[in-house]
């Protein structure tokens, strides 16, 4: 699934063209390579996001083409939040 796709359907970003801009401002790596909106995610990958002085980490669990509010954050673990500052 492509990032922007994937960030919006899992509500880690809530809209697809702040995902995309995300990807192309250079804030998401995956796997700790830069990503572009159209990186493919599969299980397994760990996606960080910048947002300002905000970072998180993410590990991709499972690729849903939709998602239910309460079964989206099923799609991934938090490994890294900024709450663990």
């Amino acid at each position: 699934m492509r990032l922007d796709k994937y960030l919006k359907v899992s509500r880690i970003i809530k809209r697809r063209s702040v995902a995309k801009e995300a990807g192309d401002g250079g804030r998401v790596t995956i796997n700790g390579k830069p990503a572009k909106p159209a990186s493919e995610v599969k299980p397994g990958d760990v996606l960080e996001i910048r947002f300002g002085d905000k970072y998180n980490r993410y590990e991709v669990l499972a690729i849903n083409e939709r998602a239910a509010k309460a079964e989206a954050s099923s799609m991934y673990r938090v490994v890294f939040g900024e709450d663990d500052l």
